[in-house]
């Protein structure tokens, strides 16, 4: 809900401070006095435009709207996506120099004005006698269906298998791309795959046939070095032989020799048992040297025309494998008989008839959604001396479809008998729109509450039993959402929880909050006019008293 509104240096305001209540708060007052001033500046707070200006003589004028939305409200969310603090109240400023320029807040921390409408937009909604937003823009009409019939779920299996649709649409249109470009140049690509898929290149090839061939050029020089290293070990002069003599010898002395040197034989025995495993090693690797000349030819004709393919193809050696998979993809699309192509083409036909499938059976949820919510809005319309009109939801069909599902849908009105179906907000006069929007809301109230609702003049050019029709709508709508009102009328005016009196004195705006006896004077004014009299304030009385809500059945939802 809105909470306070405080509003300092705006036109003929210099300072003002209001706190709404929960449910219908009004604002009365004479014509003049202000009132659109107010709205004006709380428009100014929440992101819009305006018509708000500095007070003459200040050097820059403010509005600081203080909402405290429920905690599941998606303005906490849109406060989180910006890393701004979403607990509690969320207090919306805008300050506005005499030069017309502005800047905006979202508690304390400055923002672009864009979030701020944005902000404003999820928070606050204003009706006003030229609205073309809220339930008057066409784009929102879908979602206030689909939350009036309780299709919100089956809105988003749509959307998920349109985007399962579209994936595999994307794919097929990927394979399709590239066997275009294939039968472009169908002799090269039918070349390409089968030179490359012949030659079979594996990945690390490059890397492994250059080290074999870095070893079998040396074979015949490693060999001299490992035969070298052998017989420096082995033979009647080697390692083994002498380490194996000084053991012999060892074993000779007597036993107290031995006693004393027997850490010194248990490392000659070990150093015996390791010369003899390193000749072992030598040897063997000596016995596995390839110095086959035909080998070595082979491998260097494999590593070379490894490179020279990888140069043609322009792409490094490695690469060969990946490039060769896809020429091979392109020759089977080429061919029209490649199993990539095939699954694409079943993959796009199953998710589109899923999509269907589940965007006709939304269709006609709608479609019965519709019916309940026009016959809903038709018996708001006679009260509201709008019996003339017509309402209707229309659902033009899409055979392509998309999101959304197979059908655009739009609010229309007919106001005039025998008039053609148009949008609400072309269509509609000054007060119709805003008596048409209240017919709207209080048919939606259970299915697209904002934080709160502002309404400018719902009541214009209307009294008796059609303002009294129009404040009893106002005061059960207010059950649901926080409503705020500009008014005329005292049969609506009778029914606020809470009641603002504007008034101008000089060139300034005054504003006070009524109750009691204040409440019923103000009341009794827009009665009688400028003199009250008794029999006005009985009647004021008697509004008041009879200003109770009665008990009304909730609307079960579509």
């Amino acid at each position: 809900m809105l909470a306070a509104l405080t509003v300092r240096d705006i036109v003929l305001i210099e300072q003002a401070a209001l706190e709404f209540a929960p449910g219908l708060n009004v604002l009365t007052g004479e014509t003049g006095a202000g009132k659109s001033i107010l709205l004006d500046s709380l428009g100014l707070a929440i992101g819009a435009r305006g018509r708000a200006g500095v007070r003459p003589g200040a050097a820059q004028g403010s509005a600081v709207a203080v909402f405290d939305p429920p905690a599941k409200h998606p303005s906490r969310a849109l406060l989180n996506e910006q890393a701004l603090t979403s607990d509690g109240e969320i207090v919306l400023r805008r300050s506005l120099a005499a030069d017309g320029k502005s800047r905006a807040f979202v508690n304390d921390e400055a923002v672009g004005v864009g979030l701020l409408k944005e902000l404003g937009g999820m928070l606050l909604e204003i009706h006003g006698q030229s609205d073309d937003r809220g339930l008057f823009d066409v784009a929102t009409h879908r979602g206030l269906l689909d939350s009036f019939g309780g299709l919100e779920a089956d809105a988003r299996n749509v959307a998920s298998l349109y985007s399962a649709y579209d994936a595999a649409r994307l794919a097929l249109a990927a394979l399709q791309a590239r066997a275009d470009e294939a039968q472009r140049n169908a002799d090269f690509v039918r070349a390409a795959a089968g030179e490359l898929s012949d030659f079979a290149a594996e990945a690390g090839e490059e890397e492994r046939l250059a080290g074999e061939r870095a070893l079998m050029m040396n074979a015949s020089r490693i060999a001299e070095d490992l035969s070298s290293a052998s017989a420096a070990l082995s033979g009647e002069r080697g390692a083994e032989a002498g380490l194996a003599s000084a053991l012999k010898k060892l074993s000779r002395l007597q036993p107290e020799a031995r006693k004393r040197i027997a850490a010194a034989e248990t490392a000659l025995e070990q150093a015996f048992a390791q010369t003899e495993e390193a000749r072992r090693e030598l040897d063997a690797l000596l016995a596995s040297l390839d110095t086959d000349t035909a080998a070595l030819e082979r491998k260097e004709e494999r590593l070379f025309a490894l490179r020279a393919l990888a140069r043609k193809y322009a792409c490094t050696p490695d690469a060969l494998p990946s490039v060769t998979a896809d020429f091979i993809a392109q020759r089977e699309a080429l061919d029209g008989s490649g199993a990539g192509m095939k699954g694409a083409q079943a993959a796009v036909a199953a998710t589109r008839a899923a999509f269907v499938a589940g965007a006709k059976k939304l269709t006609a949820a709608r479609a019965a959604a519709a019916t309940k919510l026009e016959a809903a809005v038709a018996a708001e319309l006679e009260p509201l001396k709008l019996g003339h009109a017509k309402f209707r939801v229309a659902l033009t069909p899409d055979a392509d479809g998309g999101a959304y599902g197979l059908e655009k849908i739009a609010f229309e009105v007919a106001t005039v008998e025998g008039a053609a179906f148009g949008s609400l907000a072309k269509i509609a006069s000054g007060g119709e729109l805003a008596r048409f929007s209240l017919a709207l809301k209080v048919a939606l109230a259970a299915v697209s509450p904002p934080a709160a609702l502002v309404f400018d003049e719902v009541d214009r050019g209307v009294g008796g039993a059609v303002a009294d029709a129009v404040g009893l709508r106002l005061q059960r709508l207010a059950q649901t959402t926080q409503v705020l009102l500009v008014t005329h009328s005292p049969q609506v005016a009778a029914r606020a929880a809470r009641h603002f009196r504007i008034s101008r004195i000089g060139d300034k705006t005054r504003i006070v909050m009524l109750d009691g006896e204040a409440r019923l004077e103000e009341i009794a004014r827009m009665l009688s006019g400028a003199s009250v009299t008794d029999e006005a304030r009985a009647a004021a009385k008697r509004l008041v008293a009879e200003a109770v809500l009665p008990a009304v059945k909730t609307r079960k939802r579509a």
